[in-house]
């Protein structure tokens, strides 16, 4: 009796322990921006600068794709993600996900999506688009879309619209004359602008890629993260490296609110 008493004990107390250092361990979670190795990559120092600063594990667990991505930051099983404007919307209305930070890029919190046609070409206005040939980005990126009509023109105007994958290739299409437009981030436009390309619609500011916690995270938690991440400092070398394995553009990170989000609802409310 006296052994099985024991053997209790030892369960007991080791079943304890596992859900002791569950509760200790945070997941941090992503949309599917590169190959699941390159995101890791990229993540690793930012959920090893999390572990030490929150005194606690943060693992990566990477979704597949951006639907699987949406539903892990709604349900919770993810406790902190990196997702885009839409996924958080998504997020925000399938499970009241809350946004940590916003990222900064070259200094700008915020981001405009570009019409683009060939510095040459005779289409001065967003109605002379009807009837062309058009290139998106990424089929998953309905904000591209959502500029685009927003802009003034429907998709079954065009003679034609690809998804043609980065925006890199988007630019070179259009230079090369495969597609009479295109649509840019505004970073990448100012880069070919007067240099082969001319900027003809640029988008509303929009707010850029965020960070959220599901709504398991408590609000004592969310208000440590939100201070960790406001206070990654570019300046700090150390933390600079954490910021740039992110993404190489990125400089910081910004407070945000959901107000910030209306823009984007707006735009994509056609396509719902």
């Amino acid at each position: 009796m006296e052994v099985k008493n024991k053997f209790i004990l030892v369960m007991f107390i080791l079943f304890y322990t596992i859900i002791s250092v569950a509760e200790e361990e945070m997941v941090f979670g992503s949309v599917a921006m590169d190959i699941p190795a390159v995101m890791h990559k990229r993540l690793k120092p930012l959920t090893k600068y999390l572990s030490k600063k929150l005194d606690k594990d943060v693992v990566l667990k990477l979704s597949p794709n951006m639907g699987a991505a949406i539903n892990e930051a709604a349900k919770g099983s993810v406790d902190i993600s990196y997702l885009t404007p839409v996924a958080y919307l998504r997020a925000h209305d399938k499970g009241n996900a809350q946004l940590i930070a916003k990222t900064v890029t070259k200094g700008k919190a915020s981001f405009k999506l570009m019409i683009v046609v060939k510095q040459n070409s005779p289409i001065k206005s967003v109605s002379d688009l009807e009837g062309k040939t058009f290139a998106f980005g990424d089929e998953k990126a309905l904000l591209q879309r959502a500029a685009v009509v927003g802009a003034g023109i429907n998709m079954n105007q065009f003679k034609e619209y690809r998804f043609i994958g980065h925006y890199d290739n988007i630019a070179r299409a259009v230079m090369n004359n495969d597609f009479d437009a295109g649509i840019l981030k505004d970073t990448m436009a100012y880069k070919w602008e007067g240099k082969g390309l001319r900027i003809l619609h640029a988008s509303p500011d929009l707010p850029p890629y965020n960070i959220v916690a599901s709504k398991n995270v408590s609000k004592k938690d969310l208000n440590k993260l939100k201070k960790i991440f406001l206070s990654l400092d570019k300046n700090n070398p150390d933390e600079l490296k954490v910021i740039k394995a992110v993404d190489k553009k990125y400089d910081g990170f910004a407070a945000t609110s959901d107000a910030e989000y209306d823009i984007v609802r707006k735009l994509v409310k056609p396509f719902e």
